[in-house]
C-alpha cells in the first residue's frame, strides 16, 4: 500500500510538467498498449507538423461506425507533440471512440491565426476520411485542452475555418473544451502576447465573440481551482452565452484537479483524480449523428460512406 502511494505521489509530481517529454513518457509508460489499434503519422496536410495519430477501438464498430474525436493538445501555442498524448488516444479508444491526436504548427513558425487552418484541416480530414478507421463521419467531435481547447472552440464557433476547407460547422456533432481560454483580452501572459501580436489583438480572435445558435452541442470541463485560466471568466461565461443562444451545453466543474492534472486524469493511472473521462465519453457517445443533409460528403438518406 505504501509503495502505491509513493507511485501516485511521483505521478502527480510529473503532472506538474505534463507538457515536457519526460513527464508524458513516464505517464505513457503506464498506459495499456493492447486496448487500441494505432495508425501513426497520418498526413492531413502537406506541412511537416500536419500529421495525426489514429487510435482505433478494438472490436466491431456499431452500425455507422464509432464516434470520432479530434484531440488538440495545449502548450500555449508554443510547444507540444502528438506522441506525448498517447494516454489520451488510449483513453478515448478504450472507451469506444476513434481518437485522432493531431499536431499543428506552433509559434514562432506561425502566430495567430495561422495555426487555426491546421486544426481545421485535421477536423476536415476526420469528416472526410474517418470511415477508413471504422469511424462515423456524421459523429465527429473536436476536442482540446487549454490552448487546444481554444483551437477547438474557434473551429466549432467561427465558421471561417472549416469553410476554408470546404466543410461546415454544421457537420460537427459537438465539441469539447477542457480548461480553455475563450475570453482573454487584455492578454497578460508574455508567450500568449507573442502569439497573438499584442497589443494589436483583434476582438475576433476571442471564441466568445462567435457564439450563435448554430454552434454545435458543447461540453465544457474545468478545474474549480484552475490557477492558469480563469474558469469563471472563460468557461462559465462561454457556457452562459451558448445557453442563452439556445445551444445545449454541459458544464462540469471538477474538484481535486488543476489546469494540467485535469487532462492528466484521462490517463489510466490517474483516473481516480476526476470523472472527466467518464463525462466526456458519455457526452460524445450520446450525441446524435449529424443529419446526412448537413454533411458535404454524405448523400441524404445514403448514410455514412463505407
Amino acid at each position: 500500500m505504501l509503495k502505491q502511494w509513493f507511485k501516485l505521489v511521483a505521478l502527480l509530481g510529473l503532472l506538474a510538467a505534463l507538457a515536457g517529454c519526460s513527464a508524458t513518457r513516464a505517464i505513457n509508460a503506464l498506459v495499456p498498449s493492447d486496448t487500441y489499434r494505432l495508425t501513426p503519422d497520418v498526413a492531413y496536410g502537406p506541412q511537416a507538423r500536419q500529421l495525426l495519430d489514429v487510435y482505433q477501438p478494438k472490436g466491431e464498430p456499431p452500425e455507422g461506425g464509432f464516434p470520432v474525436v479530434v484531440f488538440l493538445y495545449g502548450g500555449n501555442w508554443h510547444m507540444g507533440e502528438r506522441h506525448q498524448y498517447r494516454f489520451m488516444g488510449e483513453a478515448l479508444a478504450a472507451h469506444g471512440m476513434v481518437a485522432m491526436v493531431a499536431d499543428y504548427r506552433l509559434y514562432p513558425q506561425v502566430s495567430y491565426p495561422d495555426f487555426l487552418p491546421d486544426c481545421a484541416k485535421a477536423v476536415a480530414y476526420a469528416l472526410s476520411e474517418s470511415a477508413r478507421f471504422s469511424g462515423n463521419p456524421r459523429r465527429v467531435v473536436v476536442m482540446g485542452h487549454s490552448a487546444g481547447a481554444y483551437n477547438a472552440a474557434m473551429i466549432a464557433l467561427d465558421p471561417r475555418w472549416l469553410d476554408q476547407q470546404g466543410h461546415r460547422v454544421s457537420e460537427l456533432a459537438g465539441w469539447v473544451g477542457l480548461a480553455g481560454p475563450y475570453d482573454f483580452i487584455p492578454i497578460i501572459n508574455p508567450q500568449t502576447r507573442e502569439t497573438f501580436g499584442h497589443p494589436n489583438v483583434p476582438l475576433e480572435s476571442q471564441p466568445i465573440e462567435h457564439v450563435s445558435a448554430k454552434a454545435p452541442r458543447t461540453f465544457l470541463g474545468v478545474a474549480k481551482e484552475d490557477k492558469e485560466v480563469d474558469p469563471k471568466r472563460n468557461s462559465a461565461r462561454l457556457a452562459e452565452r451558448l445557453q442563452a443562444a439556445g445551444v445545449p451545453v454541459e458544464f462540469k466543474r471538477y474538484d481535486h484537479v488543476g489546469h494540467v492534472s485535469l487532462v492528466g486524469s484521462f490517463a489510466q493511472p490517474l483516473r481516480w483524480l476526476s470523472p472527466a473521462l467518464k463525462d466526456v465519453s458519455a457526452f460524445v457517445k450520446g450525441l446524435p449523428p449529424v443529419p446526412a443533409k448537413n454533411h458535404v460528403n454524405v448523400t441524404p438518406d445514403a448514410g455514412p460512406p463505407s
